[in-house]
């Protein structure tokens, strides 16, 4: 066989055997998934009642994602959009009020654990962030203060789950974050989870 015959051969089979090694592609940066914010544990909501001052005020979302307002007890929020909380709470207004007209404005953000962003392993704050529009990869580095110094970053990975399966994805964090190649970066989606493990020296 000739050299050329040899190298088109050898770059056939290169082709071929990394085609068998790709892995779904992730979102690209700024193409996130338009999801609405569901109210969660931990957030603080300003709850006003339309020429009812006495009945408006500002609330946080207890622990067990239910909410309490005068003439309002034990509501439960977490889950639900703040429009759909304001409707829940005038059906229980309208037990005591005419007509109530209700408008729920969240302002501390935390939302559900279910749509929480969570970093795991050897990031400088391991922690869960509330996720945002167009939340990418980068955005969540920045959060918790990028990686330590006995990280594996290269060998990084998204942990996802939708529509009833799990996949996990690899990602380039030395590369994004030492390298500042933005190749790297890619969207993230509610309820991702970063694990980033540990370089065995």
């Amino acid at each position: 066989m000739s050299v050329l015959g040899w190298a088109a051969t050898g770059l056939a089979g290169l082709v071929l055997g990394l085609g068998g090694c790709a892995k779904p592609p992730l979102d690209e940066p700024g193409h996130g998934i338009d999801t609405p914010y569901l109210v969660g544990a931990g957030d603080t909501l300003n709850i006003v009642v339309w020429r009812n001052a006495e009945l408006s005020m500002v609330v946080p979302v207890r622990p067990d994602g239910k909410i309490t307002t005068p003439l309002v007890e034990d509501l439960p929020a977490s889950g639900k959009t703040a429009t759909q909380l304001a409707r829940d709470i005038e059906k229980v207004l309208a037990k005591y009020i005419q007509s109530p007209v209700v408008t729920v404005i969240v302002t501390g953000f935390v939302g559900p654990y279910s749509q929480q962003v969570r970093v795991i392993g050897e990031a400088a704050k391991p922690q869960a962030l509330p996720y945002r529009e167009n939340m990418t990869l980068l955005d969540v580095m920045i959060a918790v203060g990028g990686i330590t110094d006995f990280a594996d970053g290269n060998k990084a990975s998204i942990l996802r789950t939708g529509g009833g399966k799990t996949q996990q994805f690899g990602v380039r964090l030395v590369d994004l974050v030492r390298g500042g190649d933005l190749s790297a970066n890619v969207a993230m989606r509610p309820g991702d989870i970063l694990i980033i493990p540990q370089s065995f020296f």
